[in-house]
């Protein structure tokens, strides 16, 4: 009982220390010193993080938690990143947390979803505000938030204005097994539940979501 409590307190402290790391790492994030690290970033991701290629996504107004996780895992592997490789290697954390910042300030992208096909764009709201219990998938609204601007402190990404083809590849990849770095497997369980059409209906909602 000795030992299992001792362990306990060890995972405590541990948890409670990366957690401190963390809100000082945000706490000092330097958007200014984020810009100058992310002029490499413009050829994909665009000026001032709003990409003109739907198959890269839109960093402006991210949140910045989202953004620092995920060029820290690229860097260390989690998140494999084709297009990435080399890119963030010499990254610090604090690095990480800078670009972050950077892109966190710039103004999001507002898109315009199609809403040619009254019925695919009906289909995306409700998944979107209601998910569909017959399939075991939930509301995205839940954790993404009604009008799509993520929740920061859960590390929940927005999703407002984002480029459909993007969308649609990162659920693919997630259904498929091919990225991984979503925490207890989240989005992998979602998504895998998750139709060809839905996935595509869900995306352009969210593109003129604000």
């Amino acid at each position: 009982m000795r030992k299992l409590l001792a362990s306990l307190a060890i995972i405590m402290g541990a948890v409670g220390t990366a957690q401190a790391q963390t809100a000082e790492l945000s706490a000092n994030a330097d958007a200014a010193a984020g810009k100058e690290m992310a002029q490499s970033c413009v050829a994909c991701h665009g000026e001032n993080g709003v990409s003109q290629m739907g198959v890269f996504p839109n960093l402006a107004g991210q949140q910045m938690s989202y953004v620092a996780k995920q060029i820290m895992d690229i860097r260390d592997d989690s998140r494999p990143v084709p297009q990435m490789v080399g890119q963030v290697d010499d990254f610090s954390d604090q690095d990480a947390w800078d670009v972050a910042a950077y892109f966190a300030d710039q103004t999001a992208s507002q898109g315009q979803a199609d809403d040619a096909d009254a019925e695919v764009l009906a289909r995306g709201e409700t998944l979107y505000r209601a998910g569909d219990l017959s399939q075991g998938i939930p509301a995205c609204a839940a954790c993404h938030t009604p009008t799509g601007e993520g929740i920061g402190s859960a590390v929940y990404p927005a999703l407002s204005g984002q480029h459909p083809e993007y969308t649609v590849s990162t659920l693919n990849d997630f259904a498929a097994g091919d990225r991984t770095n979503d925490p207890g497997a989240v989005m992998r369980d979602i998504a895998d539940k998750m139709r060809d059409s839905d996935m595509d209906a869900v995306a352009n909602y969210v593109l003129g979501l604000h």
